[in-house]
Formats: structure tokens, C-alpha cells, sequence
């Protein structure tokens, strides 16, 4: 099941949030900015370990002192017009991230609005990249029952909403 809610991705009483990080894992701004601060410094230190991330990948960690108890870490793609594969990057993050939960024994997931912000990549477009690449990828596994959307603003629900069958 797929479902949409307004609000701060960090607040989500879910078995996993998915963090739209940067490739160091290292924190930045946004998304990724205010879960590491809600973690604690023990995010950063077990991102850390992790060696980075490419763009699609997904990687786990524990999630300190979120509700949460993974963080799954994924690098979405910078929008550069849309031909340089930025659709199928910000599938597989999708795909992974659900995979990765799936392996964690997670049956509940929280995503933010991945690539929007500073990456560039325009949120309608997004949006439904993001909801069939998740759909595809809870179809595919027995685990996670539930992917929430959490979006920020009315105009990113509203586009998530519309890309919902």
C-alpha cells in the first residue's frame, strides 16, 4: 500500500525512513540535514563506516534517536534535463531503498520527496518516478507492507497524490 501525509519525514512512527542523501553520507542540507540532526551523532559516525554511496544505491543504518529504527541512506540523481538517465537513477532508488527495508524485516517505510530540492528534479515528474518504481518494488517482495510519502509542502503532496492510482 502506497499513501501520502504532510509533514517531517523525522517525526514518522515507521520501521524505516529513507534519507535523500548526498554520495558521502556524511549529512548536507534538507531531508538529509534534519535526520541527522534528529538521529544524533551517532548517525554520522556509523555513516562513517559506510564508505559513501552512488546514485540508485541504498545502504542501512540504525536509526539513533528516531522513531525509526533503520535509516535507509539513498543518493537520488541530479536533474540535468532528463536524458541523462535520471529517471531510471531515481527508480532504482526506490527499488533499493524497498529492497534494503525488505532485508531489514521492515514492514513499514517512510520516503521523502527524493532529488526535489536542491538536485533540481521537478516534482511532478518526480512523483511519478517515485510511486510506480515503488509500487514495482512492493509487488516484488513480501515484507514492507506499507510506503508513506512524506512531503514537506501542499504542492509536493498534491503532485504524489495525482501519481497514485
Amino acid at each position: 500500500m502506497i499513501e501520502t501525509a504532510l509533514g517531517d519525514i523525522t517525526q514518522q512512527c515507521v520501521d524505516a525512513i529513507v534519507n535523500a542523501a548526498n554520495s558521502s553520507l556524511l549529512g548536507g542540507g534538507g531531508v538529509d540535514g534534519a535526520i541527522h540532526r534528529a538521529a544524533g551523532p551517532e548517525l554520522l559516525a556509523e555513516c562513517r563506516l559506510l564508505g559513501g554511496c552512488g546514485p540508485g544505491e541504498a545502504k542501512a543504518t540504525s536509526g539513533y534517536g528516531l522513531s525509526a529504527r533503520h535509516v535507509i541512506h539513498t543518493v537520488g540523481p541530479v536533474w540535468r534535463g532528463g536524458g541523462e538517465g535520471e529517471s531510471e537513477t531515481l527508480a532504482a532508488c526506490h527499488e533499493n531503498a524497498v529492497a534494503v527495508a525488505a532485508g531489514l524485516g521492515c514492514r513499514t517505510v517512510a520516503f521523502p520527496a527524493i532529488s526535489t530540492g536542491i538536485y533540481g528534479y521537478p516534482i511532478e515528474l518526480a512523483a511519478g518516478v517515485a510511486v510506480a518504481a515503488t509500487a514495482e518494488a512492493l509487488d516484488r517482495q513480501d515484507t514492507v507492507e506499507l510506503v508513506r510519502f512524506v512531503l514537506f509542502d501542499e504542492q509536493t503532496l498534491a503532485a504524489f497524490d495525482a501519481a497514485i492510482p
